[in-house]
């Protein structure tokens, strides 16, 4: 295996905005001290699991956007893949509404730092809530390597998340 990326906290005040801007309130200083990096469960694990910053509940089709106080800074040719925590997609359905986050190796220096966000549904067929606490890994990423084609002639610089780079 090879060492390409870190895991680093965003900014109290980006943290911040975004919190207020989800949630309409200030957090508290110590949510994102008390948040972990994420990190892999076991030697064998492909995955760094992400953990809430706060409760939440989410009833059958509910959905919530979840500002995880991370970015990732990976070096070039690479990606962060994220999915929900395979118990928790098996369980409950919880799906990323995008079914795939990558995060890309330019996020890392956007305007927001780079704070990396997942917006979660509870498509329970069954009708289960869904109740995780403070601190419950619920996500993971997975870092790729990817390439590109031979005639490619890209050359923009990215600033900010969705839609930054056209849709």
């Amino acid at each position: 295996m090879i060492r390409i990326a870190a895991f680093e906290k965003v900014s109290l005040e980006q943290f911040s905005t975004d919190w207020q801007n989800i949630f309409g309130n200030k957090p508290q200083e110590s949510v994102l001290e008390t948040l972990s990096l994420p990190r892999r469960a076991t030697k064998g694990s492909a995955g760094y699991d992400f953990y809430l910053p706060c409760d939440i509940t989410l009833k059958p089709g509910e959905s919530c956007l979840v500002p995880t106080g991370m970015r990732c800074r990976m070096e070039e040719g690479w990606a962060l893949l994220l999915f929900p925590r395979s118990g928790l997609g098996f369980k409950y359905r919880l799906q990323l509404d995008n079914t795939v986050g990558i995060i890309d190796s330019d996020y890392y220096g956007s305007d927001n730092e780079g704070h990396i966000m997942a917006r979660l549904t509870n498509d329970s067929r069954s009708g289960k809530v869904l109740a995780l606490s403070h601190g419950t890994a619920f996500m993971q990423g997975i870092l790729v390597n990817f390439g590109i084609t031979f005639d490619d002639d890209a050359v923009a610089d990215r600033n900010g998340g969705f839609g930054s780079t056209g849709i």
